[in-house]
């Protein structure tokens, strides 16, 4: 099974290499550093939603709400973050609780109702985008303070501070699930949560931790977006969540749960950006890209049902 996976994921980094390949070929510009450095900035915002929701998936459960989390974090980040009223730090800390508090609202309700994540998550997502449209009175939230808008456009060392944030990010959850009790306990559920559940582990605890992980990553989306944007808007992050699924389906996660790698959910990230980036280069229509995207979405869905087949 391991070498399975193993050939899934080399296959895909094979794929992602000849892409770059073939545009680099066709257009120079592509391989600049300027031009990678812009693909990784632009992407970052979608990996960090990727990697939350890698951890849902891989138990077999689903977050529909993340788009929503964004805007409700931007816009409650975005009313604390105005010049001479607080810190930098009360705007991110109150966002990000925001993102954690809404997780785990999610969390809570799947595990206590047994409803499935699917519609849980689908009302999250339409309770959050009134939310965020009733904090900002369906306006955007403007006049941010330097310091707050830094986080998203400044550097440190020449290095852009969204791409430091998605390395550091990805780190921590390459860990948490490779090396943790927690990832060993989130395989085990989406592998077979009866069998898991015999074995002691709290099912429960687990799956509220998952989305709980997962809004605390939207929620440091939302704020790194109003501030990118030096605004809060009440509809940010429209269609974020379809966007953030793709790249871990395309990056090998199950999506019946119990296999999928942050390695593979990088590459899914990276693979979208750059796709995306070559056809703007090449001057092809947005209208075309999502026709792409579409047809490589459902190629990676296909390919994972032909693979649980083949090993059931």
């Amino acid at each position: 099974m391991q070498y399975i996976n193993n050939i899934r994921q080399y296959g895909l980094l094979i794929v992602f290499g000849i892409i770059c390949l073939i545009i680099s070929l066709i257009t120079p510009q592509f391989l600049t550093v300027s031009n990678l450095t812009i693909i990784v900035t632009q992407v970052s915002i979608n990996a960090l939603l990727a990697f939350g929701v890698t951890f849902v998936i891989i138990t077999g459960g689903i977050d529909l709400s993340l788009g929503s989390i964004v805007a409700v974090t931007g816009v409650t980040a975005a009313m604390l973050a105005h010049p001479d009223s607080y810190p930098v730090l009360i705007p991110i800390v109150m966002g990000l609780l925001a993102g954690l508090l809404m997780g785990a609202f999610n969390g809570f309700i799947i595990t206590k109702s047994k409803i499935a994540p699917f519609i849980v998550t689908l009302g999250t997502m339409t309770i959050g985008r009134g939310l965020a449209l009733i904090l900002s009175d369906g306006r955007p939230v403007s006049n941010l303070s330097d310091s707050f808008n830094y986080l998203g456009s400044g550097t440190v060392l020449g290095i852009p501070i969204l791409i430091l944030i998605f390395i550091l990010v990805f780190a921590v959850c390459s860990i948490i699930l490779s090396k943790t009790v927690l990832g060993r306990y989130i395989y085990a559920i989406g592998g077979n949560e009866q069998a898991a559940r015999a074995s002691g582990i709290n099912i429960d605890r687990v799956k509220l931790s998952v989305y709980s992980i997962s809004g605390l990553l939207a929620g440091l989306a939302g704020i790194l977006l109003a501030s990118r944007i030096t605004t809060g808007q009440p509809n940010a992050g429209a269609g974020f969540e379809l966007d953030a699924i793709a790249a871990v389906v395309i990056g090998g996660t199950s999506t019946a749960g119990g296999r999928g790698t942050m390695v593979g959910t990088l590459i899914g990230v990276l693979l979208i950006g750059v796709i995306n980036n070559g056809l703007d280069l090449l001057n092809v229509t947005s209208y075309y890209q999502q026709i792409v995207m579409g047809i490589i979405i459902i190629g990676a869905v296909v390919l994972d049902s032909l693979n649980q087949k083949s090993n059931s």
